[in-house]
């Protein structure tokens, strides 16, 4: 296995972090990013008809895969402090590459922007839709192949992710959720039956404040989640950033052939 390298960003995302919301009682208040380069990565700016307005859509491509082209998908979808016009600060793309190095299968990652309304439909504005009607459509046109789907969100993202694979059977191989904003009796305990055959990941950290409705989700779940960690870490960036590579590792497995 290649041995990974990781950089603290320092001032750089550190910044981005606060601006985030991503501050750290933890001490470790930087997010760890790989010393991998970036691929073909890009923000653009799409029209989504089912939320009304024109959203970021962002794809990354791991390096030395070319555009993308015939490779599976990972949807991000972010959290409630982020954009996906964020997703270049916050080093997808480096941590797309250095997964692929050490051995994963390529495939890409593709995200658009949802706004605060945790990846539900609020009057005419549907986030959950645009993920499941218009964003294949838009990695489509890329070439990417979406046949192979699985769904990565963190806190509120986490929770969309859930909430979309159960709305949508089939829509996603997998979920991989960290410290998705989830409590007993929601949407995503009512319908858990509904990811039966999706296989879940679950992370979160012990000093996270939802480390207890996490819990109870794992166990709420038809089946045992396929991953699931718990360790030191609290609800901020610097301890998703720690997560991502055994997250996508895990989605890798899950979108081969």
């Amino acid at each position: 296995m290649r041995r990974r390298t990781f950089l603290a960003l320092g001032a750089t995302v550190g910044a981005v972090a606060g601006l985030a919301g991503y501050n750290s009682r933890s001490g470790e208040s930087s997010p760890l990013v790989p010393h991998a380069p970036v691929g073909d990565e890009r923000l653009e700016r799409r029209d989504s008809a089912t939320r009304g307005r024109l959203v970021d859509f962002y794809t990354a491509v791991p390096a030395g895969h070319g555009d993308g082209r015939g490779l599976p998908v990972c949807v991000v979808l972010h959290g409630a402090s982020t954009t996906a016009a964020d997703f270049p600060r916050l080093g997808l793309g480096r941590f797309l590459t250095d997964a692929v190095r050490r051995g994963a299968p390529p495939f890409v990652l593709a995200g658009a922007t949802g706004d605060r309304l945790a990846w539900r439909p609020s009057g005419g504005d549907d986030p959950q839709r645009m993920v499941h009607e218009e964003l294949p459509r838009w990695c489509a046109k890329r070439g990417f192949d979406i046949s192979r789907m699985a769904l990565l969100g963190w806190s509120m993202g986490g929770y969309g992710s859930l909430l979309l694979a159960e709305a949508y059977p089939g829509f996603a191989r997998a979920v991989a959720a960290f410290s998705p904003a989830v409590r007993p009796g929601d949407d995503v305990f009512t319908a858990a039956r509904q990811l039966r055959g999706v296989s879940i990941g679950l992370w979160c950290g012990r000093q996270d404040g939802l480390l207890n409705e996490v819990r109870a989700l794992a166990k709420a779940l038809p089946e045992p989640p396929a991953t699931m960690r718990f360790e030191d870490g609290r609800h901020n960036f610097a301890y998703w950033s720690r997560c991502l590579p055994a997250g996508l590792d895990f989605v890798a497995r899950a979108l081969r052939h």
